[in-house]
């Protein structure tokens, strides 16, 4: 074997290292100017569709008859081009506002300046839905008393368009959910509210099931409307359901093990962190009972029945320990005088996760509840 000085040996290793160098710049340039390959390209996006001439011109001819709102030919005009056009573009449903305001309510809903407004709301998506807003706007405005006109909202809500959803939702969240609620005192103008636009709602599919059936228990006789979109046949073959698990005091299962002679210690204690959910004794359904219809109870001492209702996102309260939001409507006033006494409801509940007892003095005790539903 031939051997190398030294010397020699490094100069190699040297220049095997330029070498190696070398060979990495050459090929990272080739590289670089190669083009991309047609997989590594990405998707060409899709060019947005074009406005035709009318929705082009349509914010123009809306300012038209704002500048002359006793013209019938720009009306006209502008009623044609809204014709033309299937979706208006924003800068056109910004002018919703502008045309409410030269077509007040007051002067009638069918003059040929508020048709056009109603024209435009029907034609305008809903984060600029002008009819759509002034829906959404008044469930605030009559949560601090201001007085509303309900025809006015009502043709509002009727021309909303694709806004229907956003205020249907304004009114579930901020009246309907409220109105299904204990001891939550409404303002004077909400129920009203809720009651006249909450049919239009209901045809359109919009209105949650177990909120509106919460809301017309705890509202009663106070309103009828609700109980009547509420109504539906009762449902067949409800039993008494037993809970899946029962938090309180213990043996809490006693209250619901058919025997009447048992039974549980409850108190009244406000105090408690999760009151306003589980109550003195809280019998829980997992997954939540499809619907109840009654209740039966034998008790010693007052107090009332709450049911835990779940509700969509948003809508009511939210239980900050299972992220799930809910309503409490009352659905029972007990005597508790040591007899047997049952509660029938105007309307089944849907969507029951618990039921709650509340007594109303501190050495309450509950012999029996049925609670009386399907799974």
């Amino acid at each position: 074997m031939r051997r190398y000085p030294l010397r020699t040996l490094l100069l190699m290793l040297v220049a095997l290292i330029a070498f190696g160098r070398l060979w990495c710049v050459t090929h990272q340039d080739e590289k670089a100017a190669a083009p991309p390959s047609r997989a590594a390209a990405p998707p060409a996006a899709s060019a947005p569709a074009a406005l035709s001439q009318d929705c082009r011109a349509l914010e123009q001819a809306l300012a038209a008859p704002l500048r002359a709102p006793d013209a019938p030919q720009a009306v006209a005009e502008a009623r044609k081009r809204l014709e033309a056009c299937p979706q208006a573009p924003a800068r056109a449903c910004e002018l919703a506002p502008a045309l409410a305001a030269r077509a007040p309510f007051a002067q009638g809903a069918d003059t040929p300046l508020r048709g056009l407004l109603g024209a435009l709301c029907e034609r305008c998506a809903g984060p600029v839905n002008g009819c759509a807003e002034t829906v959404s706007r008044a469930m605030l405005e009559a949560a601090i008393g201001r007085p509303l006109n309900i025809q006015e909202l009502q043709w509002n809500l009727e021309h909303a368009g694709p806004g229907t959803p956003a205020a249907c939702d304004a009114v579930v969240r901020l009246g309907l959910s409220p109105a299904a609620q204990t001891e939550v005192d409404l303002p004077a103008g909400v129920l009203p509210l809720v009651e006249g636009l909450s049919p239009l709602c209901h045809r359109a599919g919009l209105l949650p099931p177990s909120v509106l059936a919460a809301a017309a228990i705890q509202q009663g006789a106070r309103a009828p409307a609700l109980t009547a979109l509420a109504q539906t046949t009762k449902p067949a073959g409800t039993s008494v359901v037993k809970p899946d698990q029962a938090s309180g005091p213990q043996p809490a299962l006693q209250a619901f093990d058919g025997d009447p002679e048992t039974q549980v210690t409850v108190t009244h204690a406000p105090q408690q962190h999760r009151w306003a959910a589980d109550g003195a004794l809280r019998a829980n359904y997992s997954p939540p009972l499809k619907t109840v219809a009654s209740f039966r109870l034998k008790a010693q001492g007052a107090g009332t029945l709450r049911a835990i209702v779940r509700t969509p996102k948003g809508a009511g309260l939210k239980d900050p320990e299972a992220g799930t939001f809910f309503v409490n409507p009352t659905v029972c006033q007990y005597q508790g005088k040591g007899e047997w006494e049952t509660c029938e409801l105007a309307v089944p509940l849907t969507d029951v996760e618990a039921i709650s007892v509340f007594p109303a003095r501190a050495d309450g005790k509950l012999h029996e509840l049925e609670v009386r539903g399907a799974r």
